[in-house]
């Protein structure tokens, strides 16, 4: 197959897995920028207290986590482009029936539906990507595709500033169902399946890519998926990989669902308060796509990560002690670096680290015990906030798990390494 034939194969993966999580992060970053509505005015879905909306923001998040896990479990079996495409017509049904919900329980239940589809796409995208994508490329590419989930907070944020009032909030959800009409179709027509999950699986590849023959981490057995990341010798990194997501997608969901109103309880207005959370996403973004720059260029992530936690403990702490305004804006932009910017750099981490018949499970497994701390930010925050203590203890808090993830990712071990055709003969047999 021809070079340039490969070529456009990886754009349309990569434009379509950006396109696909830039809604997953609208659909995941929405929620915060409508919280100040839904706690100001029970008539839209019902009487909610700060905790009550900290719980509810994190059903979203249980779904993320059962839609990755599952996806985990079919994804190394069935084929990275199945999974795509149905779970983006689930997460656009999803996102639907939200914008039409009109009580607490509905909403909620909304919610965690559309987590399904939205865990399982950012689960398999990445190990999609990497798939298709050179070595000296992969973090690279991984970062422009998982920058999606910011640049969907920016969309979110700024449109929250034009339907965010009353019954208006209900178009932001409504936004979000357009992948089903739009995006979808264009994925039937455009997506290929992983040339490298097809040799595995005894198909021939039609869009070989060199990437295909790049060397992979090396697993001595013949399991394929979750059974083996709990063999030797994946189990180790597998758990401490979990907890770095863990703690970045705390981080990462922690400050976008609670933000807007911790700032707003500063004495800032709902358009500063909202300013703040699309300056948090676009420090994500360029800080994410040139920290990833750095890691390919560096030949690996870790140390970058490692960096970048560090960088989100020192500016959480600086948040709550009254910058001037454009020193905040400068800390809260490089606190999206170190917090959402990480966790992008993390998955591209994670996509590279597992060979091809793990890889799927693996970032699953990374995307939805991560999950468990997602659900658990949003949940700090609404217990803070509700006893009073408000943004200080919050960012504290935040600031010393930043320093647990460096210290985690400093203890990831190197990948073994091996040929991708010894791995292929592998999974083949098990098959």
């Amino acid at each position: 197959m021809s070079e340039s034939r490969s070529s456009r194969a990886l754009a349309w993966v990569v434009a379509l897995s950006t396109l696909a999580l830039i809604f997953d992060g609208y659909d995941l970053v929405v929620y915060g920028t409508v919280v100040p509505v839904l706690l100001a005015d029970p008539g839209q879905i019902g009487a909610l207290s700060p905790e009550q909306a900290g719980a509810l923001g994190s059903y979203a998040l249980i779904g993320v986590m059962v839609g990755a896990l599952t996806a985990g479990a079919v994804g190394d079996r069935i084929g990275r482009r199945r999974v795509i495409l149905v779970n983006l017509a689930w997460f656009s049904a999803g996102m639907g029936f939200t914008a039409v919900a009109n009580s607490t329980a509905t909403f909620g239940l909304c919610r965690f539906l559309t987590g399904i589809g939205v865990g399982a796409l950012v689960a398999t995208v990445g190990a999609l990507v990497a798939e298709f994508a050179e070595p000296h490329q992969r973090n690279r590419l991984n970062a422009v595709v998982y920058s999606g989930v910011p640049a969907g907070g920016v969309m979110a944020a700024l449109l929250a500033l034009l339907f965010a009032d009353g019954a208006q909030w209900r178009v932001l959800f409504a936004i979000g169902a357009l992948p089903f009409f739009v995006l979808l179709p264009l994925a039937i027509w455009k997506l290929p399946e992983s040339p490298q999950w097809l040799q595995t699986r005894g198909a021939a590849a039609a869009t070989p890519t060199p990437a295909a023959a790049a060397p992979i981490a090396d697993v001595r057995d013949s399991h394929i998926g979750y059974a083996a990341l709990v063999r030797r010798p994946l189990a180790w990194p597998t758990a401490l990989l979990g907890i770095m997501s863990f703690v970045g997608l705390l981080l990462t969901y922690g400050l976008n669902t609670w933000l807007p109103q911790i700032m707003q309880d500063n004495g800032y207005g709902k358009a500063y308060s909202l300013m703040f959370l699309l300056v948090l996403n676009l420090g994500a973004i360029v800080g994410g796509l040139v920290a990833s720059y750095v890691a390919d260029r560096r030949g690996g992530a870790q140390q970058v990560i490692a960096t970048t936690f560090v960088l989100a403990a020192v500016m959480l702490i600086l948040l709550p002690l009254g910058l001037a305004l454009p020193v905040l804006l400068v800390a809260v932009a490089v606190a999206g670096v170190g917090t959402i910017g990480t966790q992008v750099l993390i998955y591209g981490m994670v996509s590279n680290y597992y060979p091809t018949r793990a890889r799927a499970a693996g970032v699953a497994w990374c995307a939805g015990f991560g999950r468990l701390g997602g659900i658990i930010g949003p949940i700090i925050g609404g217990l803070l906030v509700g006893a009073g203590i408000g943004g200080t203890a919050a960012f504290l808090i935040f600031a010393g798990l930043a320093v647990l993830g460096a210290a985690v990712t400093a203890t990831v071990p190197r990948a073994p390494r091996r040929s991708a055709s010894a791995d292929r003969v592998a999974v083949t047999a098990a098959a």
